[in-house]
């Protein structure tokens, strides 16, 4: 009878299980949202908010193509840089991101998207620090091997390095180079 009872009850507590830890009734501050991302940038991340709507629509899209690189997720980077590419045309001078989301939408490989990723993240670095931020922090993360040794630089809301342009083979290869707040 207990068994039962308890049994009966499972459904009932997987929902309520699923709602509290799916939905805390805040809104995600990035475009994983439904996408799979890495434990250590999930926890580490602070919400962060760009003072201008447009380009938070820019950054929350980049962090869903940083985290598609960061598990080597080709087809995924495709999506995200054509949401980039869509965000970007919104913003006055959007033309620099939007040329270079769509480069990554129709790359061929994931490498090619990696390469077309160097010149994307300095433009959307510069658009963070020309905008500003009105909660959190981000982090200018640079990797010295990426970019045929050229060195590249990404961004992040993590503390944690998780590169984007190695994905597994060199997952922690980088570091902070500069904090935006």
């Amino acid at each position: 009878m207990l068994k039962k009872n308890i049994l009966s009850g499972l459904p009932l507590l997987a929902v309520i299980l699923l709602a509290a830890c799916g939905n805390s009734g805040e809104q995600k501050n990035d475009a994983t949202a439904g996408h799979e991302q890495p434990a250590e940038t999930t926890a580490a991340a602070a919400p962060v908010k760009l003072k201008d709507d447009k380009a938070q629509a820019v950054y929350q899209h980049y962090v869903h193509l940083t985290t598609a690189l960061v598990n080597s997720d080709s087809a995924e980077a495709k999506n995200a840089g054509e949401a980039i590419a869509t965000a970007a045309a919104e913003l006055p001078a959007g033309t620099a991101i939007a040329d270079g989301a769509r480069k990554i939408a129709n790359a061929s490989s994931l490498a090619a998207q990696r390469a077309e990723y160097v010149t994307l993240s300095n433009e959307v670095i510069a658009l963070v620090k020309s905008t500003g931020l009105s909660s959190g922090e981000l982090y200018v993360d640079f990797c010295p091997m990426a970019n045929d040794d050229k060195g590249a630089n990404w961004l992040t809301a993590s503390k944690d390095i998780q590169n984007p342009y190695f994905g597994d083979a060199m997952m922690t290869c980088g570091e902070i180079e500069e904090t935006i707040k």
